[in-house]
């Protein structure tokens, strides 16, 4: 199942990976303070069974069971295109090549998580979406809150923060406070580009079918 409605919905992804079992509450009630209702529990960290790195069918299934609505994939697992295609599970399948987009679009995953997205020249998206029209992605990878504008006027629908999610010297102090107040103020940066990305899509007529 395609996620281009959910990532649309809500553009920007707070990855949690690798963050301590007993801050996570704290750290994702901060995120969501500050306007990040969308997560991603990468699965390689300790303790975490979530919705990203699902390279396994396995760990599909695990994430699922444990409450995930979604999954991502670093990149083009078939066993998991085919598992989620078949089951009509909504994943996000990670893309870098035009060869890992043909691959997706085969299995009717329109919507992908492009990734590492900072390693790649900003126009790199729109040389994807000449050959591959009706194509859309998600940054990932790079992103901070200093370039993340750069992203959506480069053609991404949307963007995840991970290691510049939260201040880490808050998050080492506990002081969710300050991590939470962090947010709000990156918050207003982050709305004007929400606005940028829905006005772009509203005039793009390769939507209009969906």
């Amino acid at each position: 199942m395609d996620t281009y409605d959910l990532v649309s919905k809500h553009p920007l992804l707070a990855i949690l990976r690798n963050v301590p079992l007993e801050k996570t509450i704290d750290y994702a009630e901060a995120a969501v303070q500050g306007g990040a209702p969308f997560f991603e529990v990468a699965l390689n960290g300790p303790h975490a069974l979530g919705a990203g790195t699902a390279i396994t069918v396995e760990r599909c299934k695990a994430a699922l069971d444990a409450g995930a609505q979604f999954l991502l994939t670093p990149g083009t697992p078939l066993d998991v295109f085919s598992y989620c295609a078949e089951n009509d599970i909504a994943l996000l399948p990670g893309v870098l090549t035009p060869t890992d987009v043909a691959t997706s679009l085969q299995f009717g995953y329109k919507t992908m998580k492009l990734f590492p997205a900072g390693s790649m020249p900003r126009h790199y998206v729109k040389d994807l979406q000449g050959p591959f029209d009706g194509t859309n992605y998600m940054a990932i990878g790079g992103v901070s809150p200093a370039n993340i504008r750069e992203f959506f006027d480069a053609g991404c629908i949307s963007v995840g923060l991970a290691s510049s999610l939260m201040p880490k010297d808050a998050v080492a102090a506990n002081d969710w406070e300050a991590c939470a107040a962090w947010w709000t103020r990156s918050a207003a940066e982050f709305l004007q580009n929400v606005h940028i990305i829905t006005e772009k899509t509203e005039r793009n007529p390769s939507h209009e079918d969906r």
